[in-house]
């Protein structure tokens, strides 16, 4: 079958890390591709900064690979790709997040397939399960972990006590972290990833920029310690969920207990949770980084849109984005230990309608960490009561509040 098969000719953008892997993987499954198609994918082209001419990839090929990062030139040349009738697939999160409303209202007018599997969650088929699987289903929440990055560093931090900086650099010795890691460290990575995934979850534009996120930068080993006597476990995570006739959509540091399904995923893992009042809940984990990883997902994208037809989601009206949601938290606090101290700041808690569902005491004079898990409340009353408890004469540093997944996965 494969030595008769009707070449299909892609076109690559870009040739790195991902894309070099690419390259690699389509020339050794290209036979299984022809076995199951009847065509035979083979490198048209490769375009990078000193070869390759884009006219020239655009004209001989079929279907063009965006692997090169970026928004400009790469929103460009995909834009020009499907005008000119060319099915794209792309792993460019940043390009989507951003423009995504622009390209797959293009893909729509030409009738091509934009796909992008490869740039949320590495191997996890999360975009196709959306798209295709799940397409008939009233999502609910979406909540994950999306960035590997940071998932091996809290893991690390949780397994061995280190710092974060310890933590840091041994994922970037290992390659789990770029020189600069700062859009991972700082949630904006991950808060791309869940601009996409709301976007298909719910059928509404949602822009990066509207995406709040927080990092991992201040998470401190004693964090970590402390969580682990309350029963807890740190991961980076992105929500995005239906609120009050809205959507939420955020990525930061949350606490999970242990029976929670992400809370046992470590190392460079992402995993994706969906929930729906027709399925539930399904989890799907694995490999969230890393050159053959991505490609296999993008090769993934090419097979299908190599056997159309495929449907490139229609928006709807845009849904409000609501800023203020309930969360339980985690509070650290140090302290002088004097009497009435935990007195003042139950009372300023209870102010807000905060209640105390587990509290650790540590150290003596001006030396005391008070720390405790709160019920769920507003994230507004919560912030509230820690801006009040730190103009507190006996606070040494302000309260660190992390949030808390409070939900009974037994």
């Amino acid at each position: 079958m494969a030595e008769t098969s009707e070449v299909f000719r892609v076109g690559l953008l870009g040739h790195g890390t991902v894309g070099g892997a690419f390259a690699t993987l389509l020339e050794e499954r290209a036979g299984a591709v022809a076995a199951t198609t009847g065509l035979r994918p083979e490198l048209s082209g490769v375009l990078t900064r000193s070869r390759g001419d884009f006219d020239s990839i655009l004209e001989g090929s079929d279907l063009v690979v965006e692997l090169m990062g970026g928004i400009e030139p790469a929103r460009e040349y995909v834009l020009r790709a499907m005008r000119a009738g060319k099915h794209v697939v792309s792993a460019n999160k940043q390009l989507l997040s951003q423009h995504g409303e622009e390209l797959w209202a293009v893909a729509r007018e030409n009738g091509v397939q934009l796909r992008f599997e490869g740039a949320v969650a590495g191997v996890v088929p999360v975009i196709r399960v959306l798209q295709e699987s799940l397409a008939a289903a009233h999502v609910e929440r979406i909540h994950g972990i999306v960035n590997g990055t940071t998932n091996y560093i809290l893991s690390e931090m949780a397994r061995s006590g280190i710092s974060y900086e310890q933590a840091l650099g041994q994922a970037q010795e290992l390659g789990y972290a770029e020189a600069d890691p700062t859009d991972d460290v700082t949630g904006r990575d991950a808060a791309a990833k869940m601009a996409i995934l709301a976007r298909l979850a719910f059928s509404t534009p949602v822009h990066l920029d509207q995406v709040a996120y927080e990092g991992i930068e201040h998470i401190t080993a004693d964090d970590m310690a402390y969580a682990d006597e309350l029963g807890l476990g740190l991961k980076l995570i992105g929500t995005a969920e239906r609120v009050d006739g809205g959507i939420s959509v955020r990525v930061h540091p949350a606490f999970l207990y242990g029976q929670h399904p992400l809370a046992s995923v470590n190392g460079p893992f992402n995993a994706v949770t969906v929930e729906s009042d027709a399925i539930t809940e399904i989890t799907m984990s694995g490999p969230g980084a890393g050159g053959p990883q991505t490609a296999s997902a993008v090769l993934g994208d090419v097979v299908s849109a190599m056997i159309p037809p495929a449907s490139t989601p229609e928006t709807t009206e845009a849904l409000p984005l609501v800023g203020d949601v309930v969360s339980a938290f985690y509070v650290h606090m140090e302290v002088a230990d004097r009497p009435g101290v935990l007195a003042q700041i139950a009372e300023i808690l209870g102010m807000q309608g905060a209640s105390i569902k587990s509290f650790v005491q540590r150290g003596l004079g001006d030396n005391a960490r008070l720390v405790m898990v709160l019920h769920p409340l507003l994230e507004s009353r919560l912030y509230a009561a820690v801006r009040m408890i730190a103009q507190l004469d006996f606070m040494r540093a302000a309260p660190r509040a992390i949030r808390v997944i409070d939900e009974d996965f037994s």
